[in-house]
C-alpha cells in the first residue's frame, strides 16, 4: 500500500538545511539540498530577448551576438558553482547543426561567474557566436 506524506517544511536533525536521501540500491546517500538546481532559466535569445520560464533568475542581458548575462535573484555563496546548459536555433539554414552553450570567454572567470550572475555564450557549429532561439542554463552549487 502506497503512503502519502504531506508537509510544508522538511528540516534536518543535525543541520536544519541538510537532509540525506538514500539512493538506488540502498548503498549511497544524496544530500537533498546539494542536489537541487539553485538557478535555471529558459529564454529566447533572438530579437528582443525574453525569459520563457525560470527559477531564481531575475533578469537576462543581451551583451552581444550569442553572449548573455543571467542575473540571479538570490546570490550563490561563491563562484565555484557548476554551470550547464543547452541551446537550439531553428532560424539558420541547418537547424539541426550542433550548437554549444558555455561560459563566456569575454573576461576572466571572476567576472563571468560571480555570486550574482553568470555570463554564457551560444555558439554555432562553425565556432562563431550566434543568437539562440532556445537557451537553457542551470546552476548547481550553494546559495549564500
Amino acid at each position: 500500500m502506497a503512503s502519502i506524506l504531506k508537509v510544508d517544511t522538511l528540516t534536518g536533525v543535525t543541520t536544519a538545511g541538510s537532509i540525506s536521501v538514500t539512493g538506488e540500491g540502498n548503498s549511497t546517500t544524496t544530500n537533498l539540498q546539494q542536489g537541487l538546481a539553485k538557478v535555471w532559466i529558459n529564454f529566447n535569445g533572438t530579437g528582443t530577448i525574453a525569459i520563457r520560464d525560470d527559477f531564481n533568475a531575475s533578469t537576462i542581458v543581451d551583451n552581444t551576438t550569442g553572449d548573455y548575462t543571467v542575473n540571479f535573484t538570490s546570490s550563490m555563496s561563491n563562484n565555484d558553482y557548476s554551470v550547464s546548459g543547452s541551446c537550439r536555433d531553428d532560424s539558420n539554414a541547418a537547424p539541426t547543426a550542433c550548437r554549444w552553450l558555455g561560459i563566456s570567454s569575454a573576461a576572466t572567470v571572476d567576472t563571468v561567474m560571480t555570486t550574482s550572475l553568470v555570463r554564457v555564450l551560444t555558439v554555432y557549429s562553425n565556432g562563431n557566436p550566434d543568437d539562440s532561439e532556445v537557451a537553457c542554463v542551470e546552476i548547481n552549487g550553494d546559495l549564500a
